[in-house]
């Protein structure tokens, strides 16, 4: 039973990284029918601007405790992260979207943002790897054989928070309502006069800030930074939307957790190494969109990508 629980908070812990970043990838999709391919270099970016901010406030000209710097950084990382996302929008998607283009050159579009993020880090800071530093103090809490630790229950906390936060604000708010109705007919919705590319914005400082948060949470809980980190926990995160039923705010959180259950799972079984989590991962997803090709969620659509 012990093995069991432990395993299950293991599973917990994994699915939050992937909820949060699979908001952000439903979030977009919802509103504007984009795949944002980059978003899992967002990630990435966040993870260190998080390193930055950490280093700047921790350093001798500010000298803040470990624990006021996360309080600090958790804001920061969320703010200048959503601003990355803002300008990837303004420099890179709107112009296309004015101008008519096909979706599958948004796509493609986003693909190399993503690629320019990772390169531009490679270029600027070099492939070392860095450690993150140590801003919360770690707590570990035994109880039998199950170990607890403060960091895991934060991360936890802070998924959910998050779900509940942007679920409040697409069901119950005048900007989600919004949203909402751009997804249904972006055509009709500025003869309402309703600002279009004002939601899309917003749209994307939720979905960056979220990512930028899963960004330093990770980096606290696994402090080693590389360039490409964000790369496969991107696509996973991705995988973990579709299968929940992309578009659909309850699902991308649910299959998040679906998926870091599944990679524990595997990686828990006896007999089997860890290097079979992806393969025994994608494969179950696989046979998931097999039964529901829309997801678990996820309601047809009539347009395609």
């Amino acid at each position: 039973m012990d093995f069991l629980i432990q395993n299950i908070l293991n599973a917990l812990q994994w699915g939050s990284f992937y909820a949060l970043i699979a908001l952000g990838y439903t979030l977009v999709y919802g509103v504007l029918r984009l795949i944002n391919f980059a978003h899992g270099d967002i990630f990435m970016v966040g993870a260190y601007i998080a390193f930055g901010i950490s280093g700047v406030l921790l350093g001798p000209s500010i000298g803040l405790s470990p624990l006021w710097t996360f309080v600090v950084a958790v804001p920061l990382t969320m703010a200048l992260t959503a601003c990355v996302g803002v300008t990837l929008e303004r420099i890179a998607y709107r112009p296309l979207r004015r101008k008519g283009a096909h979706r599958l050159y948004v796509v493609i579009t986003a693909l190399m943002c993503g690629f320019i993020l990772e390169y531009s880090n490679l270029a600027v800071l070099g492939a070392e790897r860095l450690k993150f530093p140590e801003l919360i103090q770690k707590s570990i809490w035994h109880m039998g054989d199950v170990t607890i630790t403060n960091l895991k229950v934060i991360v936890i906390v802070a998924a959910i928070a998050v779900f509940v936060l942007l679920n409040f604000i697409v069901t119950k708010t005048k900007i989600g309502m919004a949203m909402r109705g751009i997804s249904y007919d972006k055509f009709a919705i500025p003869l309402m006069g309703i600002p279009i590319d004002f939601i899309i914005v917003f749209t994307f400082v939720l979905g960056s800030a979220f990512a930028g948060l899963a960004g330093l949470l990770y980096a606290m809980s696994y402090p080693i930074l590389e360039p490409f980190m964000g790369m496969l926990i991107g696509w996973k995160a991705f995988i973990a939307a579709v299968v929940g039923g992309i578009g659909d705010i309850k699902g991308a959180f649910v299959g998040g957790f679906l998926l870091g259950f599944i990679e524990v799972g595997v990686v828990a079984m006896p007999g089997l190494e860890s290097t079979y989590r992806d393969l025994f991962a994608f494969s179950i997803l696989l046979i998931i969109l097999w039964v529901k090709p829309t997801g678990l969620f996820g309601m047809p659509q009539s347009t395609k990508i």
